[in-house]
This record gives C-alpha cells, sequence and structure tokens, in this order.
C-alpha cells in the first residue's frame, strides 16, 4: 500500500483541475501536433514528431504521476483550531536571532514551495513547529545550523 500523501483542499483542487487539463486539451493539442508532423513525411529525420512523442511521454508521465497521487490523497481536515499548530495552518513566527517576522503555510511535502512561504510538515522547521502554541520557542536544527523560533501567530486561512 502506498503512503498517504497530505495535501489541502486547494492543494487538491488544483491537482486535479491540472490532471483534467493534461487530459482533456494537452492529450489532443499533442495528438494534434504529432498527426501534423507525420504528415510531413520521412519519420526518422523529423524533429518535430520526435518533439512531440517526447512531450506526449512526458504528459503521460505526469497524468500517470497525479492519478497515483490522487489515489493516496488525504485531505487536510480544517478543524477551526488556532491553538496549536498543525497541517494547513498559516503561521507567524519570530526568527529570534534575527529579530524577523516570518510567515509560513504548513503544508504536506507535496504543496511544499520555499519561494511562496510554504513549509512541508516533514521540513527541520515544519517540523518542530508542529504542536506548538501562540509564545512557545522553538529551537531547530537545520543544515544551516541551529535557530530558536517564538509562536506569534496561528490562523487558518
Amino acid at each position: 500500500m502506498s503512503e498517504k500523501v497530505l495535501l489541502t483542499e486547494q492543494g487538491l483542487r488544483e491537482r486535479e483541475e491540472e490532471l483534467s487539463n493534461l487530459k482533456n486539451v494537452r492529450r489532443k493539442e499533442i495528438a494534434q501536433k504529432i498527426k501534423e508532423a507525420r504528415e510531413q513525411g520521412d519519420l526518422s529525420e523529423n524533429a518535430e514528431y520526435d518533439a512531440a512523442k517526447d512531450e506526449q511521454r512526458d504528459i503521460e508521465l505526469r497524468i500517470d504521476e497525479l492519478e497515483n497521487l490522487l489515489k493516496n490523497v488525504e485531505v487536510i481536515a480544517d478543524n477551526g483550531d488556532t491553538d496549536t499548530v498543525s497541517v494547513g495552518c498559516t503561521i507567524t513566527i519570530l526568527d529570534c536571532e534575527f529579530d524577523e517576522e516570518l510567515t509560513y503555510q504548513l503544508v504536506g511535502s507535496t504543496e511544499a514551495d520555499s519561494l511562496n512561504n510554504r513549509i512541508s510538515n516533514e521540513s527541520p522547521v515544519g517540523n518542530a513547529l508542529l504542536g506548538t502554541k501562540v509564545g512557545d520557542l522553538v529551537d531547530v536544527e537545520t543544515p544551516a545550523g541551529m535557530f530558536q523560533y517564538k509562536v506569534l501567530n496561528i490562523q487558518r486561512v
């Protein structure tokens, strides 16, 4: 049995929309590209045909990946609890060393995106924050060293 994949409701919708787009739009587009490339004749030296077949392979791999992910998804329930940090929360913390406030959404590893302040519950910081409350101090060991954070705010979006 495969491991459960944690997703927020938004993350689930995004993956379902991506899967639908790949199956209903992109497959048709690539089939048309392949058809047009075939009509050009000799396939052995047809770069457009080769590129279209590569793109088709990539699309089918992504469809398979998304279907497998969605079979094993566990949607993070919004229980409305803002007392403790859990997956799905948006947390504001204070980096005690740099006296800097940081805001992150704690998500499952599939949705993690550090550029958009979405950290995984499996990351050192995310894991350390799980179960904490406003006012708690958390020591986190990361590859970059030891950091201390103070939980300032927990909210559900």
